[in-house]
């Protein structure tokens, strides 16, 4: 099977261990100590150090280590126009009962593209650190939209600006129709979707929780595969979309458990995208069954590996785990590709291990994939 453009045997989710000095610069700026010009300058040069090394430990799926976020959505959902966030990041402990809250609080709209001008330093940072031997691809992961939804449903959305939330759900699609043909315009080919709540449905605590906010969790996937479809309808044939889901990744601590046969058939059947990547690292995520509602024209990246720890995976048993999913992919193992679960640092905190320890854990991911599929990984 031909992977689909920008999709790579040894992959991984997108964000990396910032440097402690890109951190320090990060709170600094928060300060008012430093100018945006000040924090850009240094960001620049953190990135393109990051796309070298990227590409000289393996990957080919490059992206900007989400170097310019605090957080792997607040900072691309407040630049909607109408959006509110109501907490500081910084300081949240996170509970699986206490978020961070966001509000509509006036109808959305798209007051200027987001990413385009990361995606173009990202792109340009590419060509430079590739060769015609070894090329790399700049991929770009935004937030699913149903990140505006989920935490706080119908409560945390203006009934004076939508009282109707068919129309929430409309002007909520365009947001993101809007962004992706920016991007498309930009020269991009490939977003992920971060989609970190419609797996949370798997979980008993957050469908009571979901049901208390008077939301059904077993409609709520249907309606957020349409919000997706609907968000990315627009995109040309040869940009390719994927989706990663995840029980939640802050410093380490997961928020959400459960396998994925609650929602297997509309995730895998309803749901428009290229590509899946899938968070199987663990015991709380189940077995790979659900996997036999995957399409045969569409590809698994396994997280099998983890982000959230220093150790070492045994290259043996995750070879083994991915023939074993294998064995549920109508394609086989020619349908998978092998990832961590997530990002390594989906806040700017980042997981508990050292950055050392991020790229020899990337290294063996790499080593492991060449063994698996025997392929030359570059292409």
């Amino acid at each position: 099977m031909v992977l689909p453009p920008g999709v790579y045997r040894a992959d991984h989710v997108g964000s990396l261990l910032r440097p402690e000095s890109l951190k320090i610069a990060r709170l600094q700026f928060k300060n008012g100590e430093i100018t945006s010009a000040e924090i850009k300058s240094q960001e620049d040069i953190y990135i393109s150090d990051v796309v070298k090394k990227q590409l000289s430990h393996g990957l080919r799926s490059v992206t900007d280590g989400e170097f310019r976020r605090w957080s792997f959505h607040i900072d691309f959902l407040t630049q909607l126009g109408g959006v509110e966030y109501r907490e500081d990041l910084a300081t949240i402990k996170p509970k699986r009962d206490s978020p961070p809250r966001l509000f509509v609080t006036e109808k959305l709209y798209h007051p200027r593209a987001i990413q385009v001008n990361d995606f173009k330093f990202l792109q340009q940072a590419v060509r430079e650190n590739s060769s015609s031997i070894i090329p790399g691809s700049a991929k770009v992961c935004i937030p699913a939209p149903t990140a505006l939804h989920f935490r706080g449903g119908r409560e945390n959305i203006s009934r004076e600006a939508y009282p109707n939330m068919e129309e929430f759900f409309g002007d909520l699609a365009k947001m993101w129709q809007l962004e992706i043909m920016d991007l498309y315009a930009a020269g991009c080919r490939f977003v992920q979707l971060d989609e970190t709540n419609m797996v949370y449905l798997c979980d008993p605590f957050f469908r009571n929780a979901a049901l208390e906010r008077n939301e059904d969790p077993d409609q709520l996937p249907l309606q957020y595969a349409e919000l997706i479809n609907a968000a990315i309808s627009q995109r040309p044939a040869d940009m390719k979309i994927g989706i990663h889901l995840c029980r939640g990744n802050y410093r380490s601590q997961w928020f959400a458990t459960g396998g994925y046969e609650p929602i297997a058939e509309v995730l895998f059947q309803k749901i428009n995208v290229d590509v899946y990547f899938l968070e199987f690292d663990d015991e709380r995520s189940g077995g790979f069954e659900p996997l036999r509602f995957l399409p045969a024209d569409k590809i698994a990246v396994l997280g099998l590996m983890t982000s959230k720890r220093p150790s070492l995976e045994d290259k043996e048993i995750v070879i083994s785990r991915l023939h074993e999913a294998a064995k549920y992919c109508p394609g086989g193992l020619d349908q998978l590709c092998l990832s961590h679960q997530c990002g390594f640092s989906s806040s700017v905190e980042g997981n508990e291990l050292t950055i050392e320890d991020q790229w020899k854990k990337i290294s063996l991911m790499v080593d492991i994939a060449k063994c698996v599929w025997n392929e030359d990984l570059s292409r």
